[in-house]
């Protein structure tokens, strides 16, 4: 038996029951992250340009749906199905607060729970029976991250949550739809030859990567619907002497973590949840930063309580120093965006940006991503500071660990270091469930002001109900 279809068996065996109690909360949990930093994003402009040109493509959203149309995250109209899923995955990856999957660098979320939610409702599946198709997404796209290997599939341009992402779209919609293990190989055979997504928009900050994961929700779903009517769909496509994956993009990769560990290591476990609206890979900068910052207060017998004074000091710093993993340095610290940034995309991508606005403001959250701010002299002047460059311990530890080291040097020689083995929010230093309700009410304001907690409760209660809530 192949080790894509031991990973469809377990898709298509495994049951609500079958499951320990805290995968089923931690899959709510989840959701309810992805939704709300989705519903944040519920007024972005390049989303509402979207909606207009995919309106224009697949059909022009209702306010009074047939039984073919289901909604969208903050929208009072209705969507087709693939449509639907497209924007609410744009939406989800827009704000960089999707939760991500370190051993397989994928942010597989931001795809599978937008495909899962539209087809579960478009099926009138239960919240039960979403999460536990949510529970085989993360499932196979984490594995299939693995099975690649990260660097090599990395260092090869390939973006992991684009490519990844559209198995775990087709494993969760082959669950609402109650595939056999041979259609559910299918499916995943189909996923795997649409599989696609590279990193070139870094180069000239274009702002397309969130079409990555929209791209990987439509092509999950179709793949799960035609693999029920009938199309098959390559059983070897990730160990096809010609055109397997794991030799056209990566470096062999190994096809046993597609099947390792199912239902004894359940991957949904090992997920990082973001507190900074930036690429992950800056974390780690960013809380060595405010690590130091916080040296220099206690060596200073000071706190610093305003923008001017972080600059009084900004001023007296003479470099900051990094060395990180080299896929974070390729990602976040080479390209022109990345060393000078003017667009919010270029600053989301610059560990530099990231580590000047943490400085100079204590924190990294969405008001460090207006224009003004990215912009703004004293921020600019600062991170033409930072130096970051590529460590062998760090790239060697990586993608077990996403870490840095930092020195900060003033002008009058005093030095200051730090070192992050793992950033804040992941397994290592997980975030509270308090800071995680926090973090969800802050972005369901946007959607639902006034019904925050109502909505909240909601979805950390979705295996008993009978629909998906409207949001």
């Amino acid at each position: 038996m192949s080790d894509l279809r031991k990973l469809a068996q377990f898709i298509h065996d495994i049951t609500w029951d079958q499951l320990p109690e805290r995968v089923r909360e931690t899959a709510a949990l989840r959701v309810l992250d992805l939704v709300s930093v989705a519903a944040g994003a519920a007024k972005d402009p390049l989303v509402a340009a979207a909606k207009q040109a995919l309106g224009a493509v697949s059909g022009c959203p209702v306010e009074m749906p047939g039984g073919n149309f289901v909604s969208v995250w903050g929208d009072s109209r209705k969507y087709p199905l693939a449509t639907a899923a497209m924007l609410n995955a744009m939406l989800a990856h827009t704000l960089e607060l999707d939760d991500v999957h370190t051993a397989s660098k994928t942010h597989g979320s931001a795809s599978l729970i937008p495909a899962a939610w539209s087809c579960a409702e478009y099926l009138e599946k239960s919240g039960k029976e979403f999460l536990l198709a949510v529970i085989c997404g993360y499932e196979t796209v984490n594995r299939v991250g693995m099975a690649f290997g990260v660097s090599a599939h990395r260092n090869r341009g390939w973006h992991a949550t684009a490519t990844c992402g559209v198995f775990g779209c087709a494993a969760a919609c082959a669950k609402l739809l109650d595939l056999s293990v041979d259609q559910i190989v299918s499916a995943l055979g189909m996923a795997g030859t649409q599989s696609s997504g590279v990193w070139a928009f870094l180069g000239d900050g274009s702002n397309c990567k969130i079409l990555h994961p929209a791209r990987a929700a439509a092509d999950g779903i179709e793949a799960a619907f035609l693999a029920k009517a009938g199309m098959s769909g390559p059983e070897h496509i990730f160990d096809a002497k010609d055109g397997g994956l794991l030799y056209a993009m990566s470096d062999g990769g190994d096809a046993s973590k597609l099947s390792q560990g199912l239902g004894e290591v359940y991957e949904i476990l090992n997920m990082d949840m973001k507190p900074y609206p930036c690429c992950r890979s800056a974390h780690c900068a960013i809380d060595a930063v405010l690590d130091i910052r916080r040296q220099m207060e206690a060596r200073m017998g000071l706190t610093i309580r305003t923008e001017g004074e972080a600059e009084i000091l900004a001023e007296q710093v003479q470099k900051v120093e990094i060395d990180t993993y080299l896929v974070g340095y390729k990602q976040c610290a080479v390209s022109d965006g990345c060393l000078h940034p003017k667009t919010i995309l270029d600053a989301k991508f610059s560990t530099p940006y990231s580590v000047a606005a943490a400085f100079l403001y204590g924190t990294v959250a969405m008001g460090q991503f207006e224009p003004e701010v990215v912009e703004k002299k004293a921020v600019q002047d600062l991170l033409a500071k930072v130096i970051v460059q590529p460590s062998d311990r760090f790239t060697e530890q990586y993608p077990k660990h996403w870490g840095c080291f930092m020195k900060l040097t003033m002008q009058d020689g005093t030095c200051y270091e730090t070192e992050v083995e793992d950033p804040s929010g992941s397994v290592a230093r997980p975030l509270s469930r308090a800071q995680a309700r926090n973090k969800a009410e802050e972005f369901l304001s946007v959607v639902c002001p006034g019904r925050e907690q109502e909505t909240i409760e909601k979805i950390l209660n979705l295996a008993g109900s009978e629909r998906l809530p409207v949001i």
